[in-house]
């Protein structure tokens, strides 16, 4: 065990890895330390100072789920857009889990918006089930508002995925859209475009949402008829 696993090693609730452990299914349980997400942040921003940062995010592939989080926390708070999306590049190979994959996005991607376009689309057409992942949460995280257009609702409907993460991650963005992009959404439900899992699954999680009206709500509830 090297310096950084001890050191993480000492911030462990075992309680907590017994809980968060189920929520990740075959993810050996013994390459979860059990570290509460605020109190890794925490670490992660005082580590973040160190020297000893820069060669971490140079040594993978990591030994723990926790090792991998707090890479991928470094890399969100990179500031210089270039080098943030290189070190982006470099380790979604190693990405083998939801809860990795969805730590918050870089928020230097936020001014970059045009030439991070195209990446994303490659993420999404990559084949690799956390890269498409977060591909698509990239997508949804950064165009859904004022840089939002049609034909990106389109690019992650059109996926086509036997991955229980991916499908969730199309359903998850979809039920965002249609909060935020209501008449630009619908109709992928109202003319069954979806795969019936994916159709439901976006129902399901938009019906659960408080940004969704409660008319809008009940409308969707009809949609689920027959699929």
């Amino acid at each position: 065990m090297n310096s950084l696993q001890r050191k993480l090693f000492e911030l462990q609730d075992l309680k907590y890895r017994n809980f968060h452990s189920k929520l990740m299914p075959g993810i050996d349980k013994e390459t979860i330390i059990g570290i509460r997400t605020p109190v890794l942040r925490k670490f992660a921003k005082e580590f973040a100072k160190t020297e000893a940062a820069e060669s971490f995010l140079k040594e993978l592939p990591h030994q723990y789920y926790e090792e991998n989080n707090l890479h991928m926390l470094l890399i969100s708070d990179i500031k210089d857009y270039e080098r943030c999306l290189a070190e982006v590049k470099r380790f979604l190979p190693y990405i083998n889990n939801w809860a990795t994959c969805d730590i918050p996005r870089p928020k230097c991607f936020a001014k970059h918006k045009t030439e991070l376009l195209p990446v994303i689309k490659e993420w999404i057409a990559s084949g690799n089930t956390y890269t498409i992942r977060y591909g698509i949460g990239t997508l949804m995280s950064f165009y859904l508002d004022e840089d939002f257009k049609p034909e990106y609702i389109e690019l992650v409907a059109s996926v086509q995925s036997e991955e229980y993460y991916v499908n969730m991650m199309i359903a998850w963005y979809l039920a965002t859209a249609l909060a935020k992009q209501w008449d630009a959404t619908i109709p992928y439900l109202e003319e069954r475009k979806l795969s019936p899992w994916v159709h439901r699954k976006t129902i399901q999680k938009a019906v659960e949402s408080y940004r969704i009206t409660d008319e809008q709500k009940v409308y969707l509830k009809t949609l689920r008829e027959n699929c």
